[in-house]
């Protein structure tokens, strides 16, 4: 029993441990560390289906948190920083992708689904009401 313990408190000293084990990054200053957390949850991790890089601990984002804090260190401003996320991992990583004529349908594609589905509603109770007239 008490060997059963023992074994299940090592398992999870091992499942917590790759968490904790994660360097701790040093800013210069408090501003840094605003900007660094800013710009890693508005980041996509290029692994993982719908997490920011905040949330992921797959290898690549912990590359990539270590990638914008050098660069954020280095005097990079933000809008370099996505730029070279964007450039090196496409427009995928941005949770809110730029207005452009490629992501036309991705912002406004619900909308004019909406309208349409609006649209043909009225036409048919239109053409309902139209042959219960002309029934009676």
């Amino acid at each position: 029993m008490k060997n059963a313990f023992q074994c299940v408190v090592a398992l999870m000293f091992f499942c917590v441990l790759p968490v904790s084990a994660e360097q701790e990054m040093d800013f210069r200053s408090e501003l840094h560390k605003t900007r660094f957390q800013s710009l890693v949850m508005e980041l996509r991790c290029p692994k993982c289906q719908n997490q920011n890089l905040s949330d992921s601990e797959s290898s690549i984002a912990i590359d990539l948190r270590e990638q914008i804090f050098q660069m954020i260190e280095q005097g990079k401003t933000d809008q370099e920083v996505v730029d070279y996320m964007v450039a090196r991992y496409g427009t995928f990583v941005l949770y809110r992708p730029q207005h452009s004529s490629a992501t036309f349908l991705l912002w406004y594609g619900p909308f004019i689904l909406l309208a349409l589905g609006l649209v043909a509603f009225i036409v048919v109770v239109v053409s309902n009401r139209k042959r219960k007239g002309q029934s009676s």
